[in-house]
């Protein structure tokens, strides 16, 4: 009898599976994959244009998640780092639908109408535009929209203290302040990615109330505050995130602003980078061990940070150049 129970156990042990999330190294683009614990699949973004992204994320995509096909691409926003991938990506591997913001504000440019024709073209009837308080529906999670087309979350919140002393910046009139972000909840845990959402935008997120409370899990916006266009204080400190995920480039995003602005946040557990920043020192990079590439474009191996979470709230990150893991316990 006791013998049948612990094999039932360890049979169940067994077939329990986890939330994953891959941060895929687009040389400072972006390509967050997420996978469900029933294999629904979600794509943040799809990387730069041409086959070097899209190979890697189809590489991450079937050897690693063992997917047959992405179910959803999300595209934050419409620039090339961002969307360009697709085109090649959807060469290799069907993709359900495709979800967005709403139509490019950016096409007076060639290069950038080109672009955005070809997300057009490929998305053709599966794709849908969300407004924020929309919901992505992916079975065992939530997935909330909290900005979108220069719209951002606005109801419920706490009051803001670190808002007495935010300044504000110019507007914004690019695709960035447009991002569609999306705050994601799995039992006590939660993930913020904001694609590239810039400060004026957070701050409205933000200030005087915080109206998306405390995250666990945070993907530094715009690659790690890509030339201090992202990354206000009084956003950043106010989530309180336990983990950061840097999906930055050798020199794009984490300057060394950016790292003394993650580096403050209240109970801030750990940092992990997609790259090692080489405009900056040591000082303002995490440890070696939590960096998934060193090295600069031309040589990188394109490794991935991975997450995976259990329904209780505990939750392990691996880096896949060493296989060094750490595990945490969301609060």
């Amino acid at each position: 009898m006791l013998k049948t129970l612990f094999l039932l156990t360890a049979a169940t042990l067994c077939a329990q599976k986890t939330l994953d999330i891959y941060w895929i190294d687009a040389e400072g683009g972006a390509a967050t994959l997420i996978v469900t614990p029933s294999g629904q699949s979600l794509l943040a973004d799809t990387g730069n244009p041409g086959d070097r992204d899209a190979q890697r994320i189809y590489d991450v995509a079937t050897k690693q998640a063992h997917l047959k096909k992405i179910d959803q691409a999300l595209i934050t926003h419409f620039h090339s780092d961002h969307v360009g991938g697709a085109p090649a990506l959807a060469k290799l591997i069907p993709i359900g639908a495709f979800v967005d913001h709403g139509d490019s504000v950016e096409t007076q440019n060639p290069a950038d109408a080109q672009r955005w024709e070809a997300y057009k073209t490929i998305a053709k009837e599966n794709r849908k535009s969300l407004a924020v308080g929309d919901s992505i529906p992916l079975k065992g999670v939530k997935i909330q929209i909290v900005s979108s087309n220069g719209n951002v979350l606005s109801k419920g919140g706490v009051a803001n203290s670190y808002c007495a002393s935010a300044v504000k910046k110019d507007p914004d009139p690019t695709e960035n302040a447009r991002s569609l972000g999306f705050k994601l909840t799995y039992g006590k845990f939660t993930f913020l990615d904001l694609g590239d959402l810039t400060w004026n935008k957070e701050l409205e997120l933000s200030c005087p109330e915080n109206h998306l409370g405390g995250v666990t899990l945070y993907q530094a916006t715009h690659h790690g505050f890509y030339n201090d266009n992202s990354g206000a204080p009084a956003h950043v400190w106010a989530i309180q995130p336990q983990v950061v995920i840097v999906n930055n480039g050798p020199r794009k995003g984490l300057g060394a602003n950016a790292w003394d602005t993650i580096a403050k946040i209240p109970g801030l557990e750990d940092t992990w980078q997609v790259h090692l920043s080489l405009a900056t020192d040591a000082a303002h990079n995490t440890g070696d061990q939590q960096i998934a590439n060193a090295e600069a474009t031309p040589q990188c191996k394109g490794n991935f940070l991975k997450a995976s979470i259990s329904s209780d709230g505990k939750y392990t990150i691996t880096n896949s150049r060493n296989g060094f893991s750490k595990s945490y316990t969301a609060r």
